[in-house]
């Protein structure tokens, strides 16, 4: 079981990610709203030396249309691997919906108690 932090009113949790050699072990957001595997700032993005293979049309939140780089990268959780596609954005690092189903996670958020923690099933 992995366990997050809760920061104001926004759950992170801590996440390895890797290309080459260079690792890199960054707080995300939590966002239940991202359909994608994981979105990091261009300083991860150069830190881990990510090749841009694309672009892809993302809607942010405001329902904007946008376009943004997309990399690949391996992921590691709890002594598994997995290869996520990251999209290469300005705004805050996330985790979404597609990297928990990679990793076979259940997500629980409890704001009452500000607790967050991922279990495997």
């Amino acid at each position: 079981m992995i366990s997050g932090i809760f920061h104001e009113n926004t759950p992170f949790i801590k996440v390895v990610i890797g290309w080459g050699q260079s690792v890199h072990a960054p707080l995300v957001i939590l966002d239940t709203g991202f359909t994608g595997d994981l979105q990091v700032t261009p300083e991860i993005a150069k830190e881990l030396n990510l090749d841009v293979i694309g672009v892809t049309k993302t809607q942010i939140a405001n329902g904007q249309i946008i376009e943004v780089p997309v990399a690949l990268a391996i992921a590691a959780m709890e002594g598994l691997t997995s290869h996520i596609q990251v999209l290469i954005s300005d705004s805050m690092p996330l985790v979404g919906i597609s990297f928990l189903s990679k990793f076979s996670y259940k997500a629980a958020v409890d704001c009452k108690y500000k607790t967050v923690t991922l279990e495997r099933v």
